[in-house]
């Protein structure tokens, strides 16, 4: 029998063989260029968002909470409130009023961050709140469960630690409160006088020297939510 194959056999399986050959050179080299390549701005914007989003959980406390914060006096110049403790606790409910727990959850609530600041003359009292949520929208969306009036209430518990200038600070003695919001986060303050006084109790309401606990708020939510350039040779970084 004549194995011999008709010439256009031959030139179409030789075409064929050809055709996957250089395929197969494509697909190698499309492959190595892919394993090699830098991160493109869409990985590296992706990067960047994560970062910001796991700040909360990543950074040590004392990055999130400054032992001192600056702040515009009354007087003029600036002054600095001091970091009295952080709370180790981050459950969501337990740290705002119940009245507004429902709308952290139903947003994504993931956690919820606490310290307590004294101001330079050691008369008011601020717990500021860090709540990281899922995303940016669902911030959003919790952000208009809270006062924006300055009123403290429904808003943050306070955070008192015994034995020291905040031993007093309770919900009863909260005056003034504020909500901010960037990104994923919401920060949010109360605030109150060191000696206890009921908020309603207050002889004359002096907002101005509340005025200064959304401010060092600002430095806290600057901090957490201003985006950085990933550098992928970081361990931090996921690119």
């Amino acid at each position: 029998m004549n194995s011999a194959r008709p010439w256009p056999t031959l030139v179409v399986a030789s075409a064929l063989t050809l055709a996957c050959a250089v395929a197969a050179g494509v697909a190698g080299s499309a492959a190595g260029t892919e394993l090699t390549r830098g991160p493109s701005t869409a990985e590296l914007r992706a990067a960047a968002e994560r970062e910001v989003a796991e700040r909360w959980l990543t950074w040590p406390p004392g990055r999130i909470f400054p032992a001192t914060l600056p702040y515009s006096a009354e007087q003029g110049g600036t002054e600095r409130a001091s970091r009295v403790g952080i709370s180790r606790h981050t459950a969501c409910g337990d740290s705002v009023d119940a009245a507004v727990a429902e709308f952290l959850s139903a947003g994504g609530c993931r956690g919820v961050l606490r310290a307590t600041y004294v101001d330079a003359l050691r008369g008011v009292l601020v717990t500021i709140g860090v709540v990281a949520m899922r995303d940016a929208l669902g911030a959003e969306r919790a952000k208009s469960a809270f006062a924006d009036t300055g009123k403290p209430v429904p808003g943050l518990v306070p955070l008192a630690f015994r034995g020291t200038v905040a031993d007093r600070f309770t919900s009863a003695v909260r005056q003034a409160g504020s909500v901010r919001q960037a990104g994923p986060y919401l920060v949010l303050t109360t605030a109150g006088q060191v000696d206890g006084r009921p908020g309603d109790a207050a002889d004359e309401p002096r907002p101005a020297i509340f005025a200064f606990a959304a401010e060092i708020s600002e430095h806290v939510l600057t901090g957490l939510s201003a985006p950085r350039m990933p550098d992928c040779s970081a361990e931090e970084w996921q690119c």
